[in-house]
């Protein structure tokens, strides 16, 4: 299974990177490369073509419903629906209460059918894991002002999670337990007045890392008007494992 980070500025996009979007790609049946995406966010459809035809995605998981984590679902849907090849199979998007109807209005459509003609639109059922070709997919919710989740992958025993945007708290915590690779939000700064309940500072994700087990640990979602490399000053004194700073283009095979 290999994570390629297409997008990893927090907030909206900076001038090195789009925001969230990661793409998770694995060999499975039929003799082929299955790909899925973990969020779409501002400027990341065109990042996204840079590492595989978006035609080839076989699913799209979303974290929460800010936009800067799936607003290029609406140029998605523009590919998918009047491509010069003609209109492109459904495929499944997963995401919180409500996806479908967001998804609609924000590109003025009614919202039956909406986007519906190109997407087939699930929310998260409980407890329950999604099956895409050969990956495994569980979430959980974490903590945010929205309706928002942390994602697991899950592919011939290794895994990674994605924390979405969240607070520091138990559940991302027990969801992680063990895990190869923690892709960790760290959107605040320590000693800043950073409302509760809402991101991570780097010490945050570190402290979340080295109480799951986590045997990697990536930062992102830092917004642009902060100095990356604060959130790894943070995080350096908490965590002793494999650490860095996501960046745009960085692969990651587990």
């Amino acid at each position: 299974m290999r994570l390629t980070v297409v997008g990893c500025s927090g907030s909206f996009p900076g001038p090195d990177s789009p925001a969230s979007c990661y793409l998770v790609e694995a060999e499975g049946g039929e003799g082929r490369t299955w790909r899925i995406l973990l969020d779409l966010g501002s400027g990341a459809l065109g990042r996204l073509q840079a590492h595989a035809d978006p035609l080839a995605v076989d699913g799209v998981f979303l974290s929460h419903l800010h936009p800067d984590h799936w607003f290029d679902m609406s140029g998605y849907y523009v590919l998918r629906k009047y491509h010069p090849e003609g209109p492109q199979p459904r495929i499944p998007v997963y995401g919180p209460t409500g996806t479908a109807a967001r998804m609609a209005t924000a590109y003025g459509l009614p919202e039956r059918p909406g986007m519906t003609e190109e997407f087939e639109f699930h929310e998260y059922p409980k407890g329950e894991t999604v099956t895409v070709g050969p990956f495994r997919v569980d979430v959980v919710r974490v903590v945010h002002p929205v309706e928002a989740y942390a994602i697991k992958v899950s592919n011939r025993g290794r895994s990674f999670v994605y924390s979405g945007d969240t607070g520091a708290c138990d559940a991302l915590v027990d969801f992680a337990h063990g895990t190869d690779l923690l892709l960790a939000e760290a959107s605040f700064r320590e000693g800043d007045d950073n409302p509760v309940d809402l991101h991570m500072t780097g010490k945050e994700a570190a402290e979340t890392a080295v109480r799951s087990g986590a045997r990697r640990l990536v930062l992102t979602h830092i917004p642009p008007w902060h100095e990356r490399e604060t959130a790894l000053a943070e995080a350096r004194p908490v965590y002793d494992g494999p650490l860095e700073l996501a960046r745009c283009g960085a692969t990651y095979d587990l």
